[in-house]
């Protein structure tokens, strides 16, 4: 098996080319600027000199208020891009993995969402991902389509981290309450990627660490784990209006993971231990290089 794995600078392109290299697949991370997914030629020469047999797309256009002023952009990467390089995994007969997201769903009440729930993005973003899915399920018979959300990992900006570095300097923060969903850590879902790809089992797939919570909820715990006397005051969305429209549920069933016979995610409590000590094992080797 030879795996290319897009947007290798975030969070779970990172991740997933470190667990395939773990298991002595063979491996290559693109970022944009070698694979860039609005330039369908480009492409295509990459993949005709690296000849994949499989393609775990992770690369997008993800800054979601921004999308709501830079339409244009946002489907050029999450839609077009993601045609065009579904059109490529079938030129070159590789299996493709499409990271999608718990935005192509309205948000609204609080059971958790199945897979084949009624689509609503109530934004840009999702609309754009929503797009994607859509083309890559009508252009490929062998792929799998997988959504996430909340998403922290090692190799990039995440709200773990945000809550940590305002923990430094507020005894008290204020974090929304009525968005619910939860959080996936990238290191467990990339070894949910790896089995996955290593099986004929292609359809739609919810993957998140196991559990629901809020962002204050979450922000709570990682103040617990981490030692820090912080206090966490539950506020609504409203106080916090944002550009594009965030889902207040983003619950989303595991039930065609456990039908295919995947394991699921851990916790997310669990996960969060698990992040927090590889945040200090990071910077323990940063000091260490300073020295």
């Amino acid at each position: 098996m030879r795996v290319l794995v897009t947007g290798v600078t975030g969070q779970l392109g990172h991740d997933c080319v470190l667990e395939l290299k773990d298991r002595g697949i063979e491996v290559q991370g693109v970022s944009s600027r070698e694979f860039p997914l609005t330039d369908a030629e480009a492409m295509r020469r990459y993949m005709a000199i690296y000849k994949p047999t499989c393609v775990i797309h992770c690369a997008a256009y993800t800054a979601v208020d921004r999308a709501e002023d830079d339409e244009a952009a946002c489907m050029a990467v999450n839609a077009a891009g993601t045609a065009n390089l579904a059109k490529l995994c079938r030129e070159f007969r590789a299996k493709m993995v499409y990271i999608s997201t718990d935005y192509v769903f309205p948000g609204d009440g609080t059971e958790p969402y199945e897979t084949d729930a009624p689509k609503g993005p109530t934004n840009v973003y999702g609309k754009s991902k929503l797009m994607g899915e859509e083309a890559v399920s009508s252009i490929l018979r062998r792929c799998f389509i997988v959504r996430i959300s909340w998403v922290f990992g090692i190799n990039g900006k995440n709200f773990i981290r945000t809550m940590l570095r305002l923990g430094q300097s507020h005894a008290k923060l204020t974090v929304v309450d009525d968005q619910v969903g939860s959080p996936t850590y990238t290191r467990d879902l990339a070894v949910l990627l790896a089995d996955m790809i290593q099986t004929e089992c292609y359809g739609v797939y919810h993957a998140t660490n196991e559990g629901f919570c809020s962002w204050a909820d979450l922000a709570a715990e990682v103040f617990r784990q981490a030692g820090m006397p912080v206090v966490v005051e539950p506020v609504p969305s409203s106080a916090y209006p944002t550009r594009a429209v965030r889902p207040h549920n983003s619950r989303m069933s595991k039930r065609s993971l456990t039908e295919a016979g995947f394991s699921l995610l851990p916790r997310w409590q669990d996960a969060v231990g698990r992040y927090l000590i590889e945040l200090e094992s990071l910077r323990e080797q940063q000091e260490a290089r300073a020295e």
